[in-house]
């Protein structure tokens, strides 16, 4: 039975009780007095215990709700953690690479620039050994021609 239903039946017990004249007492029905004491007498430790297991529900709730709060901010705390971790990763990744394209850049440059002498160097030599084949192909041809051809003797020897 529930505690406040026997309150509420000890108030309508007052309220049907007869007042005594000139007092303020009122005689009430001694056998339903009691057995409604004996009834609250045995509810109230159900109550109480009844609220007791309420309190220490609600304080495993409260410890479990405080234990996943403390495991949300952890998680929290390393996914931050993490990202922070990665974007510094990130940045000396970019970093690293653009330091690697431009070394890459004056390497280039430098070949570019060692197989521009280098083709040049090659040309002005193949230049020069042309010439020197040339000029003995124009020798050769002036000899075959002196010899086929002779010039005429010279009118001034004789």
């Amino acid at each position: 039975m529930d505690i406040l239903h026997l309150v509420d039946r000890l108030e309508e017990l007052f309220n049907q009780s007869r007042q005594v004249w000139f007092t303020h007492s009122v005689l009430v029905d001694e056998d339903r007095l009691i057995d409604i004491i004996d009834q609250m007498r045995a509810t109230i430790p159900e109550e109480i215990r009844k609220a007791q297991q309420l309190l220490a529900q609600r304080d495993r709730i409260l410890a479990q709700a405080q234990e996943e709060a403390n495991r949300i901010v952890q998680l929290a705390r390393e996914k931050a953690e993490s990202l922070v971790e990665r974007d510094a990763i990130t940045q000396a990744a970019q970093a690293r690479a653009e330091q690697i394209i431009n070394q890459a850049r004056l390497e280039a440059d430098v070949t570019r620039r060692e197989a521009d002498e280098y083709v040049l160097e090659t040309l002005t030599r193949l230049e020069a050994e042309l010439e020197r084949v040339l000029n003995q192909v124009r020798n050769g041809i002036r000899t075959l021609q002196s010899e086929r051809y002779p010039s005429p003797p010279n009118s001034s020897n004789q």
